[in-house]
């Protein structure tokens, strides 16, 4: 059925009054997910969404098609090694999700063969293998399954994993005897990201939400006992913190992480001493930001830090925003912060941002970011301890070995999957390169290609070109963009365009291949990516001078990128849409207010468009955790003024509104429905353009959209579709 007129929703003026200023919201009803009228709305809002784009059905399903082509649906991933078992997934064609799988690993006689992983064929399973987890059996009979985290006792016995069968983020915990197959009888409900066995594998730590969906607590389960016994080993009260937990390389440590995205606290627990209790390592006073490591070297237990505020000498110094890298016993942590000895291993960098460091049993592995890019570097542990151990130089790096890939735009990261591996995994893309899966030789710095992820259907890397250009703001700042373009596109001011950003919480958009963007450029779109402030590319104060009451560097950036387009000649200025998610959403939001005319179409997924509504109000999901990133506007009038000026529900005017698309999930936790639902109807309103401005919810579905692979790219060749077809790019150019 065919439905001409968007729905219009009823009026109900609910006032605000803060710090002087009134605002009267009429859609804030929208809210209640519990009424049937707005389930009702949501409802009219899909149908008329599904008849005013039901021409483009054929372009979306062309663009799945190229997707699905492309893909390899029957794959796996390379094993890794742990504690004598090969560990790796399975994908299989026709099936949503992927199988979760191992296989005994030979004796481990200290030479490399017996870290080189065994050769497994797509869709053969190897002798011995077992199936830890089959995502399809476990979806099955649900409308949305995801998997929250998973960990294994030290002899593979047990293996517990989280699920959330309804696109909340809260999952239900379960455990599994590996050798028999059963669960055993204990189910944790409502449970949150990350969970971890001890060493001896009786007790599980896992962390749960309070009602503002804020990780809050630590609890532990002892095996055997009720779950409402559990112990609650940590809970933090500071509405403002995030609380999580890993386990250090060696799995000797619980580290128990309390921080927001300017100062944190790192609290430890010996997992070998039954006794031991959670203790302080670096406290939340001195408003340190810094990530921690305990291992043993030579029979000692020492800590690692990344770290932005602490100086060769000891004691609290002058910020270091790009972190350094500092080393220390453990014994030094029971003294006063002040008289601590923090050894430099790498000093700030203005030019370089330090963004994590971990250990194996032999070696430092740097993770680090330089032009923009991120890329690894590796040290001996040996050469580490002689430096630090040296008479100090002014903070001077020991030797660090560094890959070498050959191309321009490209990220790389590593990870050991065993501590007393005398390998690395080595992970490596770009734009144009799929995922390629290394295996670094930490003795001879050997990079031993693994495997790189197929891409079927002719794809040829040549075919495509990444460019790096620079666009100027409006306060003279260069903001890095990656330009995107079939290799036949040529400047001549006739081409279709996207520009895509984020921009916010030191996210960095960094070079990644992706199989659906292809489709868009073999339309002749130019894809690029704005890399803003707010965002991390250029570091900390490249985040600095895009959050709170700079925020609107963000969006002028991105205005100054599209400017950039069309000067550059790569696009026809009638041709040009904008497209962004989540914080990304409000970016779009934002750019749309200021500049409607410079974009014929938008594309605002999960949008982040009535911030300062949901700030305001500390009981709503993640909204305490906020202020650090955008400000505190209950208490600042300042803040709230400047938040005002931005927001952009509260900013919607009389304008050209290009076609808009905004996508959102009923049940997401992250950016609540009701956001991008009052956020269309005020742009309806206000439009002058007389452009659709449609509202798609998936009423089962979370943050990141529905669940399973196949419904993954029906999402996205929606979206594609939707910007294809503004931009008169419907056909292939070649």
């Amino acid at each position: 059925m065919s439905v001409e007129v968007p729905p219009t929703a009823r009026k109900v003026p609910s006032q605000r009054e803060r710090h002087g200023d009134v605002f009267v919201d009429p859609y804030e009803w929208l809210r209640d997910k519990e009424n049937p009228d707005v389930v009702a709305h949501l409802e009219a809002e899909n149908a008329y969404t599904e008849s005013i784009t039901a021409d483009q059905q054929p372009l979306r399903d062309a663009i799945f098609d190229e997707i699905k082509r492309r893909t390899q649906e029957t794959d796996l991933s390379v094993p890794s090694r742990l504690n004598g078992w090969w560990y790796y997934s399975r994908t299989v064609e026709g099936k949503q999700y992927p199988m979760y799988c191992r296989v005994a690993a030979a004796e481990d006689d200290g030479e490399l063969d017996a870290w080189t992983p065994p050769a497994v064929v797509a869709g053969i399973p190897l002798d011995g293998e077992q199936v830890l987890l089959d995502g399809n059996a476990e979806a099955e009979g649900h409308p949305f399954f995801a998997l929250g985290g998973a960990a294994l006792t030290q002899d593979g016995h047990l293996y517990a994993y989280a699920v959330d069968n309804s696109g909340d983020e809260t999952f239900t915990l379960r455990i599994k005897d590996v050798q028999t197959g059963e669960h055993l009888p204990e189910a944790i409900e409502r449970v949150f990201y990350g969970l971890e066995f001890s060493p001896d594998g009786r007790r599980l730590f896992y962390v749960v939400a309070d009602e503002s969906w804020r990780p809050f607590q630590i609890r532990v389960h002892t095996l055997g006992t009720p779950v409402d016994h559990d112990e609650v080993l940590y809970e933090e009260d500071d509405v403002a913190q995030w609380t999580s937990i890993d386990l250090s390389s060696d799995r000797r440590w619980l580290l128990v992480s309390i921080g927001n995205s300017e100062y944190s606290e790192t609290r430890y627990l010996d997992l070998a001493d039954p006794a031991a209790s959670l203790t302080v390592l670096v406290p939340r006073n001195e408003r340190i930001l810094h990530s921690a490591e305990i291992f043993e070297y030579d029979g000692a237990a020492h800590v690692l830090l990344v770290h932005n505020g602490r100086g060769v000498e000891g004691g609290p110094e002058g910020r270091a925003f790009n972190n350094m890298v500092s080393l220390a016993p453990l014994a030094e942590f029971a003294k006063p912060l002040g008289e601590q000895e923090w050894r430099t291993v790498v000093d700030h960098d203005d030019a370089v941002k330090i963004e994590g460091a971990d250990v194996t049993s032999t070696h430092l592995l740097l993770s680090l970011r330089r032009d923009t890019m991120e890329t690894v570097r590796f040290a001996r542990l040996d050469d580490v301890f002689a430096h630090v151990a040296g008479p100090r130089e002014g903070g001077q790096a020991p030797s660090f070995a560094e890959p070498a890939f050959g191309e321009e735009l490209y990220t790389a990261g590593a990870s050991a999957s065993d501590y007393r591996a005398p390998v690395v995994r080595v992970r490596y893309t770009s734009f144009f390169t799929p995922p390629r899966i290394y295996d670094y030789v930490l003795a001879t710095g050997e990079l031993l290609l693994r495997k790189e992820t197929p891409v079927l259907g002719g794809y040829d890397p040549s075919d495509y070109v990444a460019e790096r250009a620079w666009a100027t703001a409006e306060d003279g700042t260069q903001v890095p963009l990656s330009v995107l373009r079939h290799a036949s596109v040529r400047p001549d001011g006739t081409n279709p365009a996207l520009v895509y950003g984020y921009g916010s919480y030191e996210v960095s958009m960094d070079p990644a291949f992706g199989i659906a963007r292809l489709s868009l450029l073999d339309r002749g779109i130019v894809f690029v990516i704005a890399h803003i402030r707010g965002g991390g590319e250029l570091g900390r104060r490249w985040y600095e001078d895009g959050k709170k009451l700079r925020k609107k560097n963000t969006f002028s950036d991105f205005v100054a990128a599209t400017d950039w387009v069309v000067s550059s000649g790569w696009a026809d200025p009638a041709r040009i849409g904008c497209m962004g998610g989540s914080a990304g959403g409000l970016l779009i939001g934002a750019v749309l207010n200021l500049a409607p005319e410079k974009y014929a179409v938008a594309v605002a997924e999960v949008p982040f468009v009535d911030a300062l509504t949901t700030i305001l109000d500390p009981e709503l999901p993640l909204s305490a955790l906020e202020w650090e990133e955008w400000g505190n506007p209950i208490e600042d009038p300042e803040v709230y003024a400047y938040m005002k000026s931005y927001t952009p529900y509260e900013n919607v005017r009389r304008a050209p509104y290009p076609r808009v698309a905004a996508v959102t999930s009923f049940n997401d936790t992250r950016v609540l429905y009701v956001e991008p639902a009052k956020w269309v109807q005020a742009l309806r309103e206000a439009s002058t353009s007389g452009q659709p401005i449609v509202l798609k919810t998936e009423m089962v579905a979370g943050h990141g959209g529905a669940s399973g692979r196949y419904e993954e790219w029906k999402d996205r060749a929606w979206d594609y579709a939707f910007i294809a077809d503004a931009l008169g790019a419907r056909e292939l150019i070649a």
